[in-house]
Formats: structure tokens, sequence, C-alpha cells
């Protein structure tokens, strides 16, 4: 039977032409748009934890939920022997220290209320790659007084680098702390939000203006972002759950899920449409076979094969249709994904962002074998109905078309 389908899905070669484009087509459709949408995950997480918050953050326990309008409230007092039980993980590729502020900052002709954080200068500059600067540059050590302010406060304070500004907040204590700086720099996240109201300055001048030695947060950079889950678990394991707790950039992150969330269920509307165009253009393409060959069946079945064995054949023929128009489908996909990729595609800003970025297809496989799976399901269960409805036709009325 199986060299009978063989035969037979070789000698309609129109019929067969027409069902493998259709396979092909939905199948390189799916790897695609399947291919951009990874891609939309990969460069956008990686934006995050290369401009913001790193792969993993240990902080003390409620920090997260609770700590943002009052940090000093969560001081981590000895960092350093944390950060030595962090490093001897060989995953792990540095851990930065933080410490967050909220307050105002003056040109002095009008104020703006701020985030800010403390940070290490060397240490965030191997790990902020996606902070793009659009003015000035980044934090050095020597910039004992300097701080770098997102695009958003710049333009609404009119500051450029080389102007000074002070910072206006609240100690430990609750008294009245300000210092004197100079803008060194101007930088662009992936967010708006965060842009209109972010600003750096050193770890030391931080801590000297809320007068206390402690950070809120220890940032984790790895060399790897598939070894985030194993490092937070031993993470978890290692230190004291009821005194600091660890949270990967995607708990961190509600826009990331969000953005993921939304992605899923368009994608997977994407695949049922592609599932039903292929099925219903693969029926029309088999109902139009079986009834030309339905002269042929009949033979078959008055040479004594049973209905069983014509279903059967109508079946095979179509699994060998979906197994090739799949892994053509498979192969065409990698093909155009791969050029695609070497090429590029402009993409606008996406929302909440003013930077634009260039996508790519990333093939995963995953990705391949869902559209590998919806190109073959699709083909057999377009057979089903044709091949049960030719095994119940009678053998006199079958016979009738060889007339």
């Amino acid at each position: 039977m199986f060299k009978l389908a063989l035969r037979n899905v070789f000698r309609q070669k129109l019929r067969t032409g027409m069902t493998l484009a259709a396979i092909v087509l939905g199948v390189v459709g799916l790897i695609l748009s399947g291919g951009f949408v990874q891609d939309v995950y990969h460069q956008l997480g990686e934006s995050i934890i290369h401009a913001r918050s790193g792969h993993l953050q240990v902080s003390r326990a409620g920090f997260q939920a609770h700590g943002t309008r009052s940090p000093e409230k969560f001081l981590i007092d000895q960092p350093q022997l944390i950060i030595e039980s962090i490093t001897k993980l060989a995953e792990v590729k540095d851990v930065l220290s933080r410490i967050n502020f909220s307050g105002l900052i003056s040109n002095g002709r009008s104020d703006w209320p701020i985030i800010g954080e403390g940070v290490e200068p060397a240490k965030e500059s191997m790990l902020g790659t996606q902070l793009q600067f659009v003015e000035g540059r980044a934090l050095a050590e020597t910039d004992t007084n300097g701080v770098i302010l997102g695009e958003g406060i710049a333009h609404a304070l009119k500051l450029h680098p080389g102007d000074p500004v002070t910072l206006l907040l609240n100690t430990a204590e609750g008294a009245l702390n300000s210092l004197d700086f100079e803008v060194v720099g101007l930088f662009q996240s992936f967010s708006k939000d965060y842009d209109a109201r972010a600003i750096r300055i050193p770890l030391a001048s931080a801590q000297d203006l809320l007068g206390t030695k402690g950070v809120n947060n220890l940032v984790v950079s790895l060399g790897q972002t598939e070894h985030t889950e194993q490092v937070a678990d031993a993470l978890s394991r290692q230190l004291d759950s009821k005194q600091l707790e660890v949270k990967n950039w995607r708990e961190l992150n509600d826009f990331y899920q969000s953005t993921v969330a939304l992605y899923e269920r368009q994608f997977g509307v994407l695949q049922f449409i592609i599932l039903i165009m292929v099925t219903l253009s693969v029926a029309n393409s088999v109902n139009m076979s079986v009834l030309e060959r339905i002269g042929e069946f009949g033979t078959m079945m008055a040479m004594g094969n049973r209905s069983a064995s014509v279903q059967s054949l109508v079946l095979t023929e179509n699994v060998l249709l979906g197994i090739c128009g799949a892994t053509l489908g498979v192969v065409f996909g990698m093909i155009l994904g791969a050029t695609i990729t070497a090429i590029g595609i402009p993409m606008p800003p996406p929302p909440n962002s003013n930077r634009g970025y260039t996508a790519h297809i990333r093939i995963l496989l995953p990705t391949v074998v869902i559209a590998f799976g919806v190109g073959f399901l699709s083909t057999v269960l377009a057979a089903v109905v044709p091949a049960r409805r030719v095994s119940r036709i009678q053998v006199v009325e079958a016979l009738r078309h060889n007339v």
C-alpha cells in the first residue's frame, strides 16, 4: 500500500504540486512569523538586561514590592559578604552594587522629580551595553560629582553635558541633603517613561548624600542569559530567604511579560489561521483528486480490496504529501529566514520607546517543530473526510465512473 501511495503521489504531478505549494507556503509563513516574534522577545529581553535590570537582582525581602517609596528601609548593610558568596558561582560574570533614591533635580531655574540610582561606573559600563548615549558619555570612576540623565529629563530642563545641576533628597534619617553635580551624559534606554525620570550618579556620592554605607540591590550579570533560572535557583538555596530575595529580569519587568503574552496570543491566532488555510487548500485538492479517481477506487474494490484499504491508501498518500511538504517548507523557511537575517528588517520605535531597531528572523527548534507539525497535521486532517467518503461508495456506482 505504501508503494502504491508513493506511485500515486508522483503520478498526479499537477495535484501534488498544488498541494505541496499550499503546505510549503503555510510552513514558511509560520517559520518566518515565529522567528520574527522570537527575535522580538530576544532583543527586548537583552535591552532590558543590558540597559537596566541585569540578569538577577538580590535585595532585602520585600524591597521589590514595597521599597520603591522608601528604599532607605531596605538597605543591605554588609553587601561585600553576599557579593563574595555570589561570585563563587561559575556562571556569574560580575556583581554590581546599587542604591536607590528619589528626590528633585534643579538646574537653578526649575525643579524636576527624579528616581535615581547610585552605581559603580566601571561595572555599569560593562553591563549597560544597550544604554545609548545621545550626548556626552557614560560615568567614569573619576566622575566623583558626575551625573548622567535620561533624555526626557534633559529635554524638560534643557540640560546638556557640562551643565551644573543640584540634587535634593532625603537622607535615611529623614533630613534634607543636597549636592552639586555636573552633567556628563544623556542616555536613552528602551523606555520613554524611564528616561523621563531616571538619573545615575556614582555609588559613593549617593551613599554620602543618603548618609549610609549600605546598598539596595546587588545586580548579578551572567555570561549567558540562558543560565538565569539555574543561577536564580542556586542563589535561592544559598541565601537566607527570610532576609534576602532573588528576582530574575522577567519578574522585575512587567512590560516584558505583557509584551510576551500579547505576542503569544497573536502568534497563536496566526497559527490557527494558517492551519485552517492549509487544511482548506489541501482539502480542495484532495477532494478534486478523489472525485477524479472514483473509478480507480471502484476497480480496486472490485478486485477484492476492502473499503478500509482504499481509505488507508488516500490517507497514506496525504501522509507522504504532508511529510514532503512540511520538510520542504522547513528547508525553504530556514533559508529565507537566514537571508532576511543577513539583510535585516528596519523597524520603527515600539510603543513607549523612541528608538528603532533592526529585526531579524530568530529560528529556534520549537518554532520549526510547530511549523512542521501544523503543515503535516493540516494535510492529514484534510484527507480524513474525503477518505471516509470514498470508502463508503458502492462498488457498482464507483465503476460507472469508468464508463
